[in-house]
């Protein structure tokens, strides 16, 4: 077993996820190097990161990523390098026999990826295989949104076929503003869907998941989202860690149907008129709520370096339910103060037991750097998609 012997990069330092791989690693002894484009990013503040790695934009300027991750990579001696971000992920794929020279690459091809987080393609696949999905329209051509929205029951989602967390997404009470609103996501993400609104019920599940290269599931992980941001629907700002199995299940033959190699994230949505799970996204990537994973039991980042260094790992299934996990500063913050609720929430914001993703005081300095990272939004404006996340 390679332990703390071991060199990581984690990329993408401004995510709560990518501090939650830090500190895991950080914890065992691992020697961790963590990158992003700015200083002020909140896991390039921890305790556990022995180095920092500034590197130019791989979203405004891929190429010259490229280049300078080729040479952090030649000189850091890594063992594996953790993309956090679906831009640095794609970046490291799609020149992995460049990279393999220098570390292992334990994630699944670009054409695979590219299909999975393309809503429609995915809708459609999975329809084909006989999973449960919300009634999606697909709008192949504008001159036929009219015919399309007569067919369609309010209210519904208009989703992007590609983007993440909740960007582009706009809820439509009303046919009437139905077509208006189409538009108006098109200017922006061409041809997106149109999808049944799933009333809320039960509520929204994830699941994370690891798969070994011969796609068999190696660990897989359900929590149940308590509160977002937004509140109509985005990233969680509270969640569980749950048992439910049947969600487990199916995630795991899904992925195994597409072939799929690594860490992705499913979400579902309980159907109160069915009773029946509908598959609403995969995410081929690492999921903003992984410290929950970790604190409940299953170290996600962990086991894909020894996917990537021993060939596989035994299976991880059992967990400890009933985790929760805060994301405050700002998700559940914002959440507080747009909740007309805001003082009737269960659990109440004021509860202050569960885990928090960020504030620690066994290692305090990312809160710090998480507040700094707010001054970024005021002259970068790439780093303003944090406010969607």
């Amino acid at each position: 077993m390679h332990t703390t012997k071991a060199r990581i990069l984690v990329l993408d330092g401004m995510w709560n996820k990518s501090l939650a791989a830090v500190r895991s690693f950080g914890r065992r002894g691992f020697h961790v190097t963590a990158g992003e484009n700015t200083r002020l990013a909140t896991a390039l503040f921890s305790k556990y990161c022995k180095k920092r790695f500034i590197y130019p934009s791989p979203v405004k300027n891929q190429e010259a990523f490229i280049d300078c991750l080729e040479n952090e990579l030649r000189r850091g001696n890594y063992d594996v390098v953790f993309p956090m971000e679906l831009s640095t992920q794609f970046a490291l794929v799609t020149n992995r026999e460049r990279f393999a020279r220098y570390c292992r690459i334990p994630f699944a091809k670009p054409e695979i990826t590219n299909h999975i987080q393309d809503k429609a393609w995915l809708t459609k696949f999975a329809t084909e295989k006989g999973y449960e999905v919300p009634k999606t329209f697909f709008v192949e051509n504008l001159d036929h949104l009219n015919e399309i929205a007569d067919e369609i029951n309010c209210p519904a989602l208009i989703k992007p076929r590609v983007s993440s967390g909740s960007r582009g997404i706009i809820y439509v009470k009303n046919s009437s503003e139905l077509i208006h609103a189409y538009l108006k996501v098109h200017e922006v993400y061409p041809l997106p869907i149109i999808q049944e609104y799933i009333p809320d019920g039960e509520g929204t599940y994830g699941v994370g998941l690891l798969l070994n290269f011969e796609s068999e599931a190696r660990a897989s992980f359900v929590y149940k989202r308590l509160r977002s941001y937004p509140v109509s629907g985005g990233p969680s700002t509270l969640r569980e860690s749950v048992k439910r199995e049947d969600l487990q299940e199916i995630a795991e033959s899904l992925l195994k149907s597409l072939g799929w190699t690594g860490i992705a994230h499913m979400e579902f949505k309980i159907d109160p008129r069915d009773g029946k799970a509908k598959l609403l996204e995969v995410n081929p990537r690492f999921w903003g709520s992984l410290h929950l994973a970790i604190e409940s039991g299953v170290d996600f980042p962990f086991l894909l370096y020894h996917l990537a260094m021993d060939g596989d790992v035994e299976y991880v299934r059992d967990y400890r339910i009933g985790v929760k996990c805060r994301w405050l500063i700002p998700g559940d913050l914002l959440h507080f103060f747009q909740n007309p609720d805001r003082f009737r929430l269960r659990p109440s914001f004021f509860d202050f037991s569960a885990k928090d993703d960020i504030i620690s005081l066994q290692d305090p300095l990312p809160t710090i750097g998480r507040v700094l990272s707010g001054f970024t939004l005021l002259f970068d404006k790439e780093m303003r998609r944090l406010l969607n996340r």
